[in-house]
């Protein structure tokens, strides 16, 4: 049964009870009802603020994990530049600076360290992670730097000394003899002919019969013939102590003979198969004051370091020869 409510009546004294209309009954309930929603509503709302936070601390923990997202992606491209900017300095020092006769650049050198106190001891207030790769982020971006302004002033000195040595470089064997890539390299491998392991003085390129063969650098031609297991041999002196030879091939260029100046880039035969090899390409050598030398260290007019690295990749990896 419903409650009753009662009002004390001074003119009868004595209780009366109280009759609500049931329009009041409804709007009662109804109020009761929506009270006992809001208070509900801001208990959840206070309960939901402190597990996860106003709409502003929201949206902020949202921006926090983006950046923190564009903090890795930073650190990846970071470590990226790292390995271009390694691949430079290695080739300034065994090919720039090696032709050129300047003395290497010490790699503890070129990175350039500093020492003493935590520079980035301001990002310790940060959580753990967020503070690591900030620190990290910063310290490597502060070391590419100097790294980059280390080998820009290595390039400067390079260009100094190639401007006053462009007769030279300009004799020096320095680009690729055909367009092909290399497929052996120099140093100890296995002969596919004799099936015995011997020195292959010089760089197999992959080359079809009739390739077209390119000088390397200036120079006079000093030989062009057929010799013992090169097959048709030229060779040509640059002076300065370098001479280049190309073996196997096919057939030599119009008005290529002893004596005839050439310069770099000039067509001086067609590559091919014959002497002793596997199959047609081009065998390369460069010899320095009498000695054979890696020609690889002296692909350094035409090629990309990306090229670079693959060439040394297949060199070092392949240990057959195609002569």
């Amino acid at each position: 049964m419903a409650q009753k409510y009662y009002y004390y009546d001074e003119d009868s004294c004595s209780f009366q009870p109280i009759e609500y209309k049931s329009v009041d009954k409804v709007i009662f309930t109804a109020s009761l009802l929506i009270i006992f929603g809001l208070v509900l509503a801001g208990i959840g709302i206070t309960g939901l603020s402190f597990v996860a936070g106003t709409p502003s601390e929201i949206a902020l923990k949202a921006e926090n994990r983006e950046l923190l997202s564009q903090l890795h992606k930073t650190k990846n491209r970071i470590e990226f530049f790292d390995r271009q900017l390694s691949t430079i300095a290695q080739t300034d020092n065994e090919i720039y600076r090696t032709i050129l006769g300047i003395d290497p650049i010490d790699y503890d050198e070129r990175k350039a360290g500093t020492g003493g106190v935590d520079l980035y001891a301001k990002f310790d207030i940060y959580k753990d992670e967020t503070s690591s790769l900030l620190k990290w982020t910063e310290e490597n971006v502060a070391s590419l730097e100097r790294r980059i302004n280390i080998q820009q002033l290595s390039f400067d000195e390079i260009k100094t000394i190639y401007n006053e040595n462009k007769s030279k470089l300009a004799h020096i064997p320095a680009t690729k003899p055909v367009k092909g890539v290399i497929l052996s390299g120099f140093g100890m491998r296995f002969h596919p002919v004799h099936r015995f392991n011997r020195m292959h003085e010089g760089l197999d390129f992959r080359a079809k019969i009739g390739d077209p063969v390119y000088a390397t650098g200036d120079g006079v031609i000093k030989f062009s013939a057929a010799k013992g297991t090169y097959g048709n041999l030229i060779i040509v002196n640059h002076s300065f102590g370098y001479e280049s030879r190309f073996a196997h091939l096919s057939g030599f260029a119009k008005g290529i003979r002893p004596g005839k100046k050439i310069k770099r880039g000039e067509l001086i035969g067609y590559s091919g198969d014959t002497g002793v090899v596997e199959g047609p390409h081009l065998h390369y050598e460069i010899y320095q004051n009498g000695k054979p030398v890696d020609p690889l260290n002296f692909l350094f007019a035409d090629i990309s370091p990306e090229e670079y690295n693959m060439f040394r990749k297949i060199s070092s990896e392949n240990p057959n020869s195609m002569d």
